[in-house]
């Protein structure tokens, strides 16, 4: 482990920022595909779903508001993770309390009395990509309190 002294002139960047960094990114991957299979592919899709409640425009109205803010949540998380690898505390608190938001969502559908989990591909499908985002972003938080990156973030990052 390198003492602050060392991590401050040689400017590296501990190994588990990078790897809390790459998790955030697959996780930042998988938002837009996971949206547009609920949406568009997995039977039933969502937008079925929407336009036998709301009408055809209804629907598209839902998918262009539920499409924007699928878009602005990736780039906050965007901006969180590449502040967290600059070493700013403020995007890695960030990225705490939104794991701790998905985990409270998490555990909230899976006790609730609606939640029937299916043994079929589209049941295994919702429980993949229900539970991976909150484990992946878990890892992530769980890299950068590691005693070498909290060091990296306490050294001048912490504006």
């Amino acid at each position: 482990m390198m003492t602050k002294a060392e991590m401050n002139r040689s400017g590296i960047r501990p190994r588990e920022v990078d790897a809390a960094f790459l998790l955030l990114l697959v996780v930042i991957a998988l938002n837009p595909v996971s949206w547009v299979l609920d949406t568009f592919v997995i039977s039933p899709s969502g937008f079925d779903e929407m336009r036998g409640e709301m009408g055809e425009d209804g629907a598209i109205r839902q998918t262009a508001l539920s499409a924007g803010f699928m878009v602005v949540s990736t780039a906050l998380l965007l901006l969180f993770a590449l502040s967290m690898r600059r070493g700013r505390t403020w995007a890695r608190n960030a990225i705490t309390a939104v794991g701790a938001v998905l985990l409270f969502v998490l555990v909230n559908s899976v006790s609730s009395d609606e939640y029937q989990p299916e043994a079929t591909a589209g049941g295994v499908y919702d429980l993949v990509i229900g539970v991976s985002p909150v484990v992946l972003i878990a890892g992530a938080v769980v890299l950068v309190f590691l005693p070498t990156a909290r060091t990296y973030f306490s050294i001048t990052h912490s504006e």
